[in-house]
């Protein structure tokens, strides 16, 4: 990897990632889409290289990959960066787990997003627990509206510090009812590991390996909790390709390219549907994803810290996976406004231009 996930690891093993270093670690959900981009932006260029020239000029950019109709049209590095290269792509991993679940509902391990988390984790409920911890459902986990008090943010270093992971966040004091308002915490993704864990037997590296593998999504590296859970929504890692191919999965609504249905569209269209509003402006989130406009067109976007990014934009057959240095935040520095106007003002327009192009000219007899 660019940056090994080793580091990482070593320091919370030696005890030395406090407070201050892990809450970095979280972006919290701001910097929507800007207005103007949502509804229309001007036409830099209909081609995708200058995407690439706009990209390269962004410091923090490491690789772009797009990709329209099937087809990969842009797949490039920049200073030393490679796309074949795996790199963490920190809480875009949300959308991974998001996509994991709805495979276990497929598949009956998980009866669907009403049923309780009680039914997998009550034996690391608190003793005498809030009533309403009975109350909290897959799909509040998933829409990141448990109540429970945030593990992200500045919550974030104390809870991986914690002993163990999972009983701190079902320890956590509601904060909100369940089903209330939007409360962005890795832990209720880590709850979601957990309870993949728990239905299957299997861990959540395994379930992912094999369940994503077909479509080309290929984990090299995952953090796991002391009891073994791997991080539901942070520490993934995988190469800028798998995370593109994550996207195509989507875009091609649940099937690999040789056709084998491995997410049914069902829950792609339920994972899409607004749930929620984040507190910090006004994006809609559904199950794992975020839910916008670019430049008139209705998409969706994973976002991990310092600016790991996967788009999908249905209508135009339009997928982009973007990787950044994860050591910078995304949200507070303004700098994933900067990726979602590249995503609107360049390569929006050349996806546009490339589907009303007229067909190349047969060749003369």
């Amino acid at each position: 990897m660019n940056r090994p996930l080793s580091r990482l690891f070593a320091a919370l093993a030696a005890g030395f990632l406090l407070l201050p270093v892990a809450a970095m670690a979280q972006d919290p959900p701001a910097a929507p889409v800007p207005a103007e981009l949502r509804e229309g932006s001007p036409q830099v260029s209909p081609s995708f290289a200058a995407s690439v020239e706009r990209a390269r000029s962004l410091p923090a950019l490491e690789t772009l990959l797009i990709a329209t109709e099937g087809e990969t049209r842009i797949d490039e590095g920049f200073r030393g960066n490679r796309t074949s290269t795996a790199t963490n792509i920190k809480s875009a991993s949300k959308s991974v787990i998001s996509a994991l679940v709805g495979i276990a509902i497929d598949k009956g391990l998980i009866e669907g997003t009403d049923q309780p988390i009680a039914d997998f984790l009550q034996a690391d409920f608190p003793a005498n627990p809030d009533p309403r911890l009975a109350q909290v459902t897959v799909g509040n986990l998933l829409s990141m509206q448990a109540g429970l008090e945030r593990t992200s943010g500045a919550n974030y270093g104390g809870w991986i510090s914690s002993r163990n992971w999972v009983r701190d966040a079902l320890a956590r004091p509601f904060a909100s009812d369940p089903g209330g308002p939007m409360l962005y915490s890795t832990g209720s993704t880590h709850l979601l590991s957990a309870i993949l864990t728990k239905a299957s037997g299997r861990s959540t590296l395994a379930l992912a390996r094999d369940w994503l593998r077909p479509a080309g999504v290929e984990i090299t590296d995952w953090e796991r909790d002391p009891q073994g859970v791997y991080l539901g929504g942070n520490q993934m890692a995988m190469t800028p390709r798998s995370l593109l191919a994550f996207g195509e999965l989507y875009r091609r609504g649940g099937t690999s390219t040789e056709g084998t249905r491995i997410l049914s569209k069902d829950w792609i269209d339920r994972s899409w549907t607004p749930r929620t509003t984040s507190r910090f402006h006004d994006g809609r989130y559904g199950y794992g994803w975020f839910i916008d406009r670019f430049a008139g067109h209705d998409g969706v976007y994973g976002w991990g810290y310092g600016g790991q990014m996967i788009y999908v934009i249905p209508d135009l057959a339009l997928t982009v996976a973007i990787t950044s240095d994860e050591n910078q935040p995304s949200g507070r520095s303004g700098y994933v406004q900067e990726l979602h106007r590249l995503v609107a003002e360049t390569i929006v327009p050349a996806a546009e231009a490339q589907r009303t192009a007229p067909p190349p000219a047969p060749p003369k007899s």
